[in-house]
């Protein structure tokens, strides 16, 4: 897909969370309107999957650490033809396959329950770890959140998989720089990140996570990495696409009121419309 294609694909992503979490009313805005670039740019341009065989052997594994961002999750599945794009309205609902944490054996397509923080990254390298002794050509890929970070167990993943160089393991950190509480430098400061990265003998890409071209560009460079796994550091906007969300860290678990949720659909289909109007 071209940029302007992908970037068209972010912005329905995006229009397509604010719809489920109005619907819902709970769950997380910040996290998911930051990720819809990353998610959109995975889908429609990075992993080899087949929605109509979505547990194919040969696929690529994506790993949702940070469980409550599922809505862009959920959203790029659905626009990637997983699923109906109806069903994202049940998200949250007494007996839904879209929980409010993803759960693996509900909805063909998720590779792992999430939920609690700090986890993801050790099943995903349970994956990677189990195609290298098998001599699988699929790929894993594993979504962290900044904040957990903060977790002991992220740190002994992160040691581990530097330590056995899993190549065929890219981690995407959704550096936002917000946690429930507050910021991270305020929580607990995270710096100096990539050094600590680095120290663990992992591949380090700092990128705009809101920028298509910089997002596919360090997907294909992590694929290039043959004796170490990468960590593609991505600096994101929570809540982007939406001014009164952008970077308030009181968005990270709450959901926009109706008017709210006009609001920030008239932003998004504005801006999607001034992409599809370029060079055209």
């Amino acid at each position: 897909m071209t940029t302007k294609e992908l970037t068209i694909r972010a912005e329905h992503i995006r229009e397509s969370v604010i719809e489920m979490l109005l619907e819902a009313g709970s769950g997380h805005s910040a996290g998911p309107l930051g990720m819809a670039d990353i998610f959109a740019v995975l889908y429609f341009d990075v992993l080899n999957i087949k929605p109509e065989n979505p547990k194919w052997a040969e696929r690529d594994r994506l790993v949702l650490s940070n469980g409550h961002i599922c809505p862009v999750l959920y959203a790029a599945m659905a626009h990637r033809g997983f699923f109906e794009k109806e069903q994202l309205m049940t998200l949250r609902k007494l007996h839904s396959h879209l929980q409010g944490h993803p759960h693996n054996l509900e909805l063909a397509g998720i590779e792992n329950s999430s939920g609690p923080l700090g986890q993801g990254l050790s099943q995903a390298i349970g994956m990677a770890l189990t195609a290298k002794m098998d001599n699988k050509k699929w790929h894993t890929f594993a979504m962290l959140s900044d904040g957990e970070h903060d977790e002991g167990q992220t740190w002994e993943a992160i040691m581990f998989a530097g330590s056995r160089a899993l190549s065929n393991l890219t981690v995407v950190v959704d550096r936002n720089n917000i946690q429930i509480d507050g910021t991270t430098d305020h929580v607990m400061n995270l710096e100096p990140f990539i050094m600590k990265y680095m120290a663990f003998n992992w591949n380090v890409i700092e990128i705009d996570g809101n920028n298509i071209e910089e997002i596919v560009s360090a997907f294909k460079s992590a694929k290039a990495i043959i004796n170490k796994p990468t960590v593609i550091i991505a600096k994101t906007i929570p809540g982007k696409g939406v001014k009164f969300i952008e970077n308030d860290y009181e968005w990270h678990g709450k959901v926009p009121n109706e008017e709210q949720a006009q609001k920030a659909l008239r932003e998004i289909r504005t801006m999607s419309g001034k992409i599809k109007s370029l060079h055209e």
